[in-house]
């Protein structure tokens, strides 16, 4: 099904030949997109977008820090600001709906587009509206992926559109390419996400594609209907790549067209003789239904392998759930009767699934049928209004209705736990993004736990009708209708505020008592002295678990209360710590010394006093690979508001979650040993010259840690490149800092 090459090739007559020609990546579908964006070309790229989305639990933040860089004076750029997460307003008393009317008095002051809640999820909206042949956008969303559409799309931290608020350039190592073709059909009742969580589990743990652009060329293109593309594409996020773009053809021509922008289209094509990092080969024919089970995309299944293996399946994730996430009392397994699993709920919702094509398919699954009066229940979001509007005059909706789906408005809840959150102990089947730890409500140290498995938006209409019997969508026999999609912008043109180039400078911006400024950070000092506030020894930390999810994005806005959530949920301890250290540096910049009293072990173990005036005391999270997942800034800026200085791991996750340490001005290490050093809270790691380090572009620190017993050990760590702009802002404390010099 999934073939991996790990050499250079060139394309070559639609195959391909080793090569070593790197050069000849500037003739792939991505470079000619990303030279054509960057202010540079060779090994590091200066980028600026055509147009930015961020959703409202993100753009609060990004409005705030730009203006406080002194440098806003109007959208630059398109920028679409929708309102798709915090839709429900159900926690927090007023404050969600406060923060959604500061982004419509935003969009007014300094021209952006506006997309009031219930209309459409933050994807939806920018397919329709507007991806297009050769564009760029950066959303901070993490799932900013066109690339069907021939949109190169980057999701990053709330930072980097700041950046290009200010008038600042996206800047990267140019990126490795790597191809993926598709041949072959699907089979009736396979879907895209069967498609995408298959090319998830080929490689994400091997880290195949990691911060590389995915680049989906051959024959197996022209057979997928656009919807099904933007399915695959969206999920590309959980393959960790940094973004991805698709050959084009007549039928992106047809969807521009019929989204009224026949004008963004153009013919898409790598040359003859492109270079390609890899290839991954992926024959559609071959697929089956499948199933991501707890707690990541990546863990694959075909539906028949996994009612094959059920019960062993199940207890390894009972296995894992007890060992990394505070889970004793999770049984899964418990679920199989008659050697099936029943699930007790499934959602189809989202950017990956709440499409028109996936409903419609799901409506001509349970065409007469019904989910069943039980436990189990089904419930469906259409992604955008347009598309919600269209499956009730075609009838589908009609279809789910009566089959007994409940039919939501367009929300991205079901895919971080703010909205379908399932009773504990239960296990959903999604057609979502994501099936990480700490979602959909889980409090395992509350002894709240539940677990998503990921899967088709037709196989779950497909248990559905089985009442919960987990089922393929390939074991029923099903006539899918082809349904005609007429776009109607109608919602649209009635409540989305369009104000690009009409920016009202006089307006004055609508501010709740949950909207708060972002406090002062002061410059990084010479020297530095980092107490470990969290030692974390899993495979991956995702951001969930650096800033948890669900309940707490309604204080998103609030960089001190949002705070006080950090890492909750995996070191419920962080919190006390972190502000202790925070408190020994405001002695520390009162003129107290701490180096006398709190930190004498320091400079009993050292053998020599640091110096009270240089040093600068702040926390530090070690742990082995943080920043999977989301591209919330949050998972850093929290740490820095609790006067985090630093991370040190192995390696990171995403580009997205070291860019928003850079960005929020914390070093971003990585232990220079092949042996991660036992540390555990209150050992401390000193490291002299830190500042002067950064200024003279040294790629390699000297830490010593005191542990708490007195004892020493040198710590070489290392600081990979950072570019000239991303030096000056960690040696300026942070992103506002640094603008607010210019």
């Amino acid at each position: 099904m999934i073939k991996l090459y790990e050499k250079g090739v060139k394309l070559k007559n639609g195959g391909f030949e080793e090569s070593a020609d790197t050069a000849s990546r500037e003739k792939t579908i991505a470079y000619k997109i990303l030279y054509a964006h960057s202010k540079t070309k060779g090994d590091k790229l200066r980028i600026t977008f055509d147009a930015m989305a961020s959703h409202d639990i993100t753009y609060v933040g990004i409005i705030q820090a730009a203006r406080a860089t002194g440098a806003l004076k109007e959208f630059p750029i398109p920028y679409v600001l929708t309102n798709c997460h915090n839709s429900l307003c159900a926690v927090g008393g007023t404050i969600n709906e406060d923060d959604h009317k500061f982004g419509l008095s935003a969009c007014v002051k300094y021209g952006g587009i506006f997309v009031p809640a219930h209309e459409s999820v933050i994807h939806s909206y920018m397919r329709e509206n507007y991806a297009g042949c050769g564009k760029m956008i950066i959303g901070s969303d993490s799932h900013t992926r066109y690339g069907a559409l021939g949109t190169l799309a980057v999701g990053e931290g709330g930072p980097e559109l700041v950046k290009q608020l200010v008038g600042m350039t996206y800047d990267i190592d140019a990126p490795q390419v790597i191809a993926v073709k598709l041949t072959g059909k699907p089979a009736p009742g396979v879907g895209p996400h069967d498609a995408a969580i298959a090319l998830i589990g080929a490689v994400f743990k091997n880290g195949f594609v990691k911060n590389k652009v995915l680049e989906f060329i051959g024959d197996g293109i022209k057979d997928l209907p656009m919807e099904y593309r933007n399915g695959i594409d969206v999920m590309t996020t959980e393959t960790a790549c940094l973004s991805s773009v698709w050959e084009t053809d007549g039928k992106t021509k047809e969807y521009l067209a019929k989204h009224n922008r026949a004008g963004e289209y153009k013919e898409l094509k790598a040359e003859d003789g492109a270079y390609y990092d890899g290839v991954v080969e992926l024959d559609l024919s071959e697929l089956e239904p499948m199933i991501a089970v707890p707690f990541h995309p990546s863990n694959a299944y075909t539906i028949r392998e996994f009612n094959e293996n059920a019960a062993d399946i199940l207890h390894g994730v009972e296995k894992y759930a007890k060992e990394n996430l505070g889970a004793a009392d999770f049984t899964i397994a418990k679920k199989i009767k008659d050697k099936r699993l029943f699930v007790d709920q499934g959602v189809i919702a989202g950017c990956a699934g709440g499409t028109f094509d996936n409903l419609c398919a799901a409506a001509d699954i349970l065409d007469g049928q019904s989910t069943g009066c039980g436990e189990f229940a089904l419930s469906a979001y259409p992604a955008s209004q347009p598309a919600y509007l269209q499956l009730i005059r075609n009838g589908a909706a009609a279809k789910l209705m009566s089959a007994g789906v409940t039919l939501r408005t367009a929300f991205c809840g079901p895919c971080f736990g703010a909205g379908d959150v399932p009773s504990n102990g239960s296990l959903s089947i999604r057609h979502s993004t994501r099936n990480f730890p700490n979602r959909e409500g889980s409090k395992p140290g509350n002894g709240q736990f539940a677990a998503v498995a990921l899967m088709d938006a037709r196989s779950i209409a497909a248990t559905a009708k089985n009442g919960g019997r987990l089922t393929a969508a390939t074991e029923l026999d099903v006539k899918y209708n082809d349904y005609e999609y007429k776009y109607d912008d109608t919602p649209y043109k009635n409540r989305v505020y369009r104000g690009y180039g009409k920016a009202k400078p006089e307006a004055e911006l609508k501010y709740g008592p949950g909207i708060a400024d972002w406090p002062k950070i002061p410059p990084l000092h010479e020297d530095v002295l980092l107490e470990v506030a969290a030692y974390i020894t899993d495979p991956v930390t995702t951001t969930d678990e650096l800033i948890p999810s669900g309940e707490t994005s309604s204080y998103r806005s609030n960089p001190y209360k949002l705070s006080e959530f950090t890492l909750s949920r995996k070191v419920p301890e962080y919190v006390g710590l972190a502000k202790r250290v925070r408190d020994i540096e405001a002695k520390r910049e009162s003129g107290e010394d701490v180096f006398d009293n709190e930190y004498k072990f320091v400079s009993d173990a050292l053998g020599f006093k640091p110096d009270l005036s240089k040093t600068q005391i702040g926390s530090i999270v070690c742990s082995l690979c943080p920043g999977d997942g989301s591209a919330r800034e949050q998972a850093a800026s929290c740490q820095r508001v609790l006067g985090g200085l630093a991370n040190v791991c192995v390696d990171y996750a995403t580009k997205r979650y070291r860019s928003n340490l850079i960005n929020w001005g914390m070093l971003p290490l990585r232990y220079g040993t092949e042996k991660v050093p036992a540390l555990k809270a209150g050992d401390v790691i000193y490291i002299k010259g830190a500042a002067d380090a950064i200024r003279n572009k040294v790629s390699e620190l000297k830490g010593i840690i005191i542990y708490k017993d007195g004892k020493t050990e040198n710590l070489p760590l290392l600081l990979p490149p950072l570019t000239d702009e991303e030096r000056e802002i960690i040696l300026s404390g942070c992103l506002i800092n640094s603008c607010g010099k210019k």
